[in-house]
């Protein structure tokens, strides 16, 4: 699977199928944060530019009811496309049928079409997110050429990527999917040494599988966010009313075993008695805590022993906030760390999307990191060692 082949490949007057991620948020129909569609631009431009006829799929939210389907068109989404191209983008609101065809065969060279939310679809039986063979053969037919571009819902095997991969003759990786794959892939893979993991997040189940891979590969694993409690309190620690997955202990017991000297925890926090934005009682460590408080944040302790670990690595991995960042009083640890990893020298830094991406956008870091991720959920298996369908659907 290689983009030199897309390159070299002659899209003018191609119908090319465009799988892209444009699951942006949104509120009362405005984009907030638009890095997502951003990202998929220079796949779109190439398309374009070399005289294809790009017709663009995306899903937009959960699409469980017909109200959902309100609040979730891609209209806006076309819109904002359309601005950041300088260049018209002719919306169908429809997922098939006549008034589809008959927009698809209207284009012209170097036109874009985009489609609406492909989870519509779901409404009709689950035919997207289950990829219905009829749907993906029938998408299929639309186009000449597919290129997958959405790492955020490549995890997927959807019919909005393998469903027309698995039914047209010629599919490549976009240039997003591509430097997702070389970025985080190579760090799991073949990464430059020292290689530093960093999670953090509420949940260490969300996280065990990861924890469990990058073990084999990474010189350091460190642990922050709500994640954390439960390996101290596996360790023997009282962690108050912090967050902890009694039903994980033995796990992270057995994590703690296997990681010996490789897993970092943290070593003083921000307590407080309730899950409220309001100044911290006390800092300090584990030990400090006292009857009804809780941990929202690591503290300033703990930023200074991560820096002394991360600043020697060649190739650091984050995934997951180090505390509830929402929260203005509990962000310093997160923003911490952001500052920490934009300053290390001459070293791959990738943000393995989801909440530390949006993190590190919102604190101003976007371009401080090699690469920020696209995918949430996709980044996470990625790092699991996982293979991806909608990867493995190009791979012919």
């Amino acid at each position: 699977m290689s983009n030199q082949k897309l390159k070299n490949t002659n899209l003018k007057g191609k119908k090319v199928l465009i799988r892209v991620d444009f699951n942006v948020p949104m509120q009362d129909g405005i984009i907030t944060d638009d890095n997502r569609i951003v990202q998929a631009l220079p796949t779109i431009e190439f398309v374009v530019n070399q005289g294809g006829r790009a017709i663009i799929f995306s899903h937009l939210g959960r699409i469980k009811t017909e109200e959902d389907k309100l609040s979730n068109s891609l209209k806006p989404v076309s819109i904002r496309l359309a601005e950041l191209m300088g260049k018209d983008v002719r919306f169908v609101p429809e997922t098939r049928g006549e008034i589809l065809e008959t927009a698809i065969k209207e284009l012209k060279d170097g036109d874009m079409l985009m489609i609406e939310n492909t989870r519509f679809e779901d409404l009709k039986g689950k035919k997207e997110s289950t990829n219905d063979s009829e749907l993906g053969a029938y998408w299929a037919s639309l186009g000449d050429v597919f290129i997958n571009d959405a790492f955020g819902t490549a995890h997927r095997s959807h019919a909005s990527n393998v469903g027309i991969a698995s039914n047209i003759k010629t599919s490549f990786p976009g240039f997003l999917l591509e430097k997702e794959i070389k970025f985080i892939g190579g760090a799991v893979d073949n990464p430059k040494r020292p290689f530093v993991a960093i999670l953090g997040g509420a949940k260490v189940s969300d996280k065990i599988p990861v924890i469990s891979n990058l073990l084999k590969t990474a010189d350091k694993v460190i642990i922050g966010g709500g994640m954390a409690y439960t390996f101290l309190k596996a360790q023997g620690f009282d962690v108050g009313q912090s967050l902890c997955e009694e039903e994980m202990l033995d796990l992270a017991k057995e994590l703690l075993e296997r990681g010996k000297d490789k897993i970092v925890l943290p070593i003083d926090f921000l307590f407080t008695d309730e899950f409220k934005d309001k100044k911290p009682l006390h800092v300090g460590p584990i030990t400090a805590i006292k009857k009804g408080e809780m941990s929202l944040d690591i503290g300033p302790e703990t930023l200074k022993l991560f820096e002394n670990i991360l600043k020697t690595a060649k190739t650091i991995v984050w995934n997951g906030p180090m505390g509830v960042f929402e929260m203005e009083n509990y962000r310093s640890g997160t923003i911490g760390v952001c500052e920490i990893i934009a300053n290390v020298v001459d070293a791959i830094t990738i943000v393995g999307g989801g909440d530390s991406a949006a993190a590190a956008i919102q604190f101003g870091f976007q371009d401080k990191f090699t690469h920020i991720s696209t995918g949430g959920g996709a980044s996470l298996e990625y790092l699991e060692g996982k293979a991806l369908p909608g990867i493995e659907c190009l791979n012919k």
